[in-house]
């Protein structure tokens, strides 16, 4: 569930830790604002659109940052849609498109930055996030189970640009509802460029393995920009489109985050 909406969220975040690596002594706080909203037909008979809405609350210190996301979330479509892992449940979904909303699976997530070596050496970070049962599974928002994602963020700069790559397994809870539901891998790249001293640039590409029996495997890439207007206040945004039959046709998220 967490992985490919939330991939910015990360990326922003793995971005100002590498900043902030300058003040390693330092602790920092923030908070940020997303919505995200994407369309596709999953394989299924008729189209499903997501509207997905997080507020997170960051905390980093010298070592380690802990993350709480609460979201929002609205689905339009046949109902056989979880969200970021396809049509889990095809074999059952019909062409008629219902609609619900309400809360979303709360995730809390725990960051351990390793020690950089040296001026030039690389940022890494091991990630552990746990996505609670909070969304309402019989009405199709979540899969009722907890989730457990383990994952290694690695940034690098090379001149002016940062290269950002994650490498993480999925821990899906068994779910009665959705009894085909299967752990997998996934691969996310990413890159930003400093184009002005207030833009960067970049692009992202996410790879999922198949979450189900029912599904393709995910894979996905767009461009990236980000707009840091002060200190405090930054303005994050990308545009994913898909080329598998798990993946979304288009999607769009933007982030407003402010940091303390």
């Amino acid at each position: 569930m967490i992985k490919k909406v939330l991939y910015l969220i990360v990326f922003q975040a793995v971005v100002s830790t590498s900043y902030a690596q300058d003040n390693p002594a330092g602790s920092s706080h923030a908070v940020s604002v997303a919505g995200y909203f994407a369309s596709g037909d999953f394989d299924l008979p008729a189209d499903t659109e997501i509207f997905y809405m997080p507020v997170r609350y960051e905390f980093d210190s010298k070592n380690w940052g802990f993350q709480l996301l609460v979201p929002h979330l609205r689905l339009n479509g046949p109902g056989a849609v979880l969200i970021n892992l396809g049509g889990v449940n095809r074999a059952v979904a019909g062409s008629d498109v219902t609609r619900e909303s309400g809360l979303g699976d709360i995730v809390g997530s725990a960051i351990y930055h390793l020690p950089v070596t040296g001026e030039s050496g690389p940022f890494v970070d091991l990630r552990m996030d746990i996505k609670l049962p909070t969304a309402d599974e019989t009405r199709g928002l979540g899969s009722g189970e907890t989730d457990l994602n383990l994952q290694v963020d690695v940034a690098q700069y090379w001149g002016s640009t940062l290269w950002f790559a994650s490498l993480g397994y999925s821990f899906r809870g068994s779910s009665t509802l959705y009894p085909d539901l299967s752990n997998g891998a996934y691969v996310q790249l990413g890159l930003a460029r400093q184009v002005s001293n207030t833009v960067s640039v970049g692009g992202i590409l996410d790879y999922r393995e198949a979450a189900s029996s029912f599904t393709d495997y995910i894979l996905e890439a767009g461009p990236y920009v980000n707009w840091q207007f002060n200190d405090d206040w930054s303005f994050s945004a990308f545009s994913l489109f898909g080329f598998s039959g798990a993946s979304v046709d288009a999607s769009v998220l933007g982030q407003l985050r402010y940091s303390f």
